[in-house]
């Protein structure tokens, strides 16, 4: 294994699991397993990148910090060369953390300075420009993340959030320098480790500058971001002649289906509402959840019932509706019941012989993959970009697709089961 990543949560690292596998032509990408939390055994010897799924993204600091520094020295412990530490490409995160106190501890294990910290993803629409982050057209801020439940992001300016969050100065390697080239990228990381700027926010508008930012990185230690970051590394190690390159291959995956939703992101929701035209959709109801009226069990019966159809389940409402449901439950309590209830119900749709299932959401991604007791995924074609399709090593015929809420296109859902049978096309 030559690349390590250190994902926050489970659709973010497929997300950049994604981006490894597929790299960029001609060379291809590096033959990617994606773990669920650190493994317990060694990696295959033919995995060349490996991206260890953490849950640490809204957990406290200290304990965010430790379960990834556990998972630095097992992808150490596997001869890794490189170190990406990978957050989401909004930079979800809340003034104490936990992007700058991972980064930098990361950072000084590996002692390494000037470290890059770039979001970017413009193929997802979001980009960075002299350090201020952009959903498509608008500031971060302006882009309905500020209305985020667990991460509001309302400031824009990365350098200074990110500052909020960090020990060390923070720096800034702006666009006008990217654009000078890798050699000028190089210097002033190097200069910006001098002045004693740990971490260094990096722009990058267009994928051209992701190439660049990966050419500036060969041989760091220590690059942190979104999948974005992640475009031109596999050509490093292709180039250098570590890695074979080429394209994810993975066996199409068949049995019944399921669709399980916890995003409320405006896409998302989007999304369902296109399901809905032409598939069978059970909205939950989260005062039913709370009282106990509404089970897993429930959730089970309406999949089972409608299989062969696309069946989608979903817990999904505008920021007003989600605001008034947590002031009356607490925010704490209504996600986690919210959880339970999808991981419950993916054990017994499971159990019942589905194979195909399809979630979305961040949290209750990591929800469902930890009540499968999936520990480790071989990545497959892109469904759409950030979300590979997903076969689990373990033989049990599983097959996913893990979604950020404001990934994929309207018809991302009945895409992402078409993929996993290997019936859809592989373009994006």
């Amino acid at each position: 294994m030559f690349l390590g990543v250190i994902a926050d949560d489970f659709t973010g690292a497929s997300d950049i699991a994604n981006t490894l596998a597929k790299g960029v032509q001609p060379e291809g990408g590096l033959r990617t397993v994606q773990y669920l939390g650190v493994p317990a055994t060694r990696a295959a010897a033919d995995v060349e990148a490996g991206v260890i799924a953490l849950k640490s993204r809204s957990i406290p600091a200290a304990e965010a910090v430790a379960q990834s520094l556990a998972a630095l020295d097992w992808l150490l412990a596997q001869g890794c060369r490189q170190i990406v530490f990978k957050y989401c490409s909004t930079f979800d995160s809340t003034p104490e953390g936990n992007i700058g106190p991972v980064a930098e501890a990361l950072a000084r294990r590996l002692d390494a300075r000037g470290v890059v910290a770039c979001p970017a993803f413009p193929d997802a629409g979001r980009s960075v420009f002299m350090g201020h982050l952009f959903v498509g057209e608008r500031l971060l801020s302006e882009s309905g993340m500020e209305h985020h439940p667990l991460n509001p992001m309302t400031d824009p300016d990365l350098r200074r959030w990110l500052a909020r969050q960090s020990e060390d100065a923070v720096g800034l390697l702006s666009w006008p320098t990217l654009r000078q080239g890798a050699g000028a990228a190089r210097a002033a990381l190097e200069q910006a480790g001098a002045r004693g700027e740990r971490l260094v926010i990096a722009d990058a508008i267009a994928n051209d500058d992701l190439l660049v930012l990966a050419q500036a990185c060969e041989g760091a230690r220590l690059l942190t971001g979104g999948s974005g970051i992640a475009r031109g590394l596999p050509r490093n190690f292709i180039r250098a002649g570590l890695a074979k390159g080429g394209k994810p291959v993975v066996d199409d995956v068949g049995g019944p289906e399921a669709i399980l939703v916890g995003s409320c992101s405006r896409a998302t929701r989007g999304q369902i509402e296109r399901h809905r035209a032409t598939h069978p959709v059970l909205g939950i109801d989260v005062d039913q959840v709370m009282e106990g009226r509404l089970t897993a069990a429930d959730i089970a019966s309406f999949i089972n019932a409608h299989h062969g159809a696309a069946p989608l389940v979903y817990s999904s409402s505008a920021p007003e509706e989600v605001g008034a449901l947590q002031a009356k439950y607490g925010r704490e309590a209504v996600a986690q019941a919210l959880d339970a209830l999808f991981a419950s119900a993916a054990r017994q749709l499971f159990a019942a012989g589905t194979r195909r299932i399809v979630v979305g959401g961040g949290e209750t991604s990591g929800a469902v993959v930890s009540a499968l007791d999936v520990t480790s995924f071989r990545i497959g074609p892109e469904i759409a970009p950030g979300v590979p399709v997903l076969v689990a090593e373990d033989g049990s015929g599983l097959g996913m697709a893990l979604k950020s809420g404001n990934f994929g296109g309207e018809d991302f859902f009945a895409r992402a089961l078409d993929m996993l049978s290997g019936e859809g096309s592989a373009a994006a």
